[in-house]
């Protein structure tokens, strides 16, 4: 029987290079990624049967590229691996579509039990955790999944030409992205921006 296929994503080559020579010996890893649209080129190509995944990445966070991954391949399990314990994070992990959720404190031999566990088609969290995942379907965001894309760029300082060239899209079309979001958050300011970007999970506040 093959050994079932990983992608793992995580913005710190250390973490992502320990997982590799962690999973090894039981799992093949088909490829690494250090951020979160690298994640989705990435996806596109090997086709994982599992996908661990950071939070907190630059471009594109981890809820928005998991929402993404459900769509390029479906067939794709995916397990946060990530520092953040707070509920409303792990509410939203597995309102975008994924199976696991694993804490980067725990010890090694539970992100392997996580991977056995949800390619049995069943979901895991850490004991410490509460919720059911059963449970956690929907989402409950005010912005559309592009706007989120553009909030979180506008969060990590990118310019509006360097936008447009990460999203493909025109300059004038992140200027209609921005103006929406100044009408739904009911604010420009970058500052305000970025506080409400931290809040909503699409960057680490340890990086502002």
């Amino acid at each position: 029987m093959s050994r079932p296929r990983l992608l793992l994503a995580d913005d710190h080559r250390l973490v992502l290079e320990g997982l590799q020579r962690l999973l090894e010996p039981e799992f093949e890893v088909a490829g690494l990624a250090d951020d979160g649209r690298a994640l989705l080129d990435m996806a596109r190509r090997v086709h994982p049967d599992v996908i661990l995944l950071d939070i907190s990445m630059p471009f594109l966070n981890g809820i928005d590229a998991a929402r993404q991954v459900r769509r390029i391949c479906p067939k794709s399990k995916l397990i946060f691996v990530t520092m953040h314990t707070e509920r409303n994070y792990v509410k939203a992990a597995f309102q975008a579509g994924c199976s696991g959720y694993v804490l980067k404190s725990s010890a090694p031999r539970e992100l392997a039990t996580a991977i056995r566990a949800v390619m049995r088609g069943g979901s895991y969290l850490p004991p410490g955790i509460r919720l059911d995942p059963a449970k956690l379907q929907g989402t409950a965001h005010g912005l559309t999944p592009r706007q989120r894309e553009v909030l979180q760029l506008i969060a990590e300082g990118r310019s509006n030409k360097e936008i447009a060239a990460l999203l493909r899209i025109s300059i004038k079309g992140v200027e209609y992205h921005k103006s929406a979001i100044a009408s739904v958050l009911g604010t420009n300011k970058p500052a305000e921006l970025t506080r409400y970007a931290i809040s909503a999970g699409l960057i680490d506040r340890y990086l502002t």
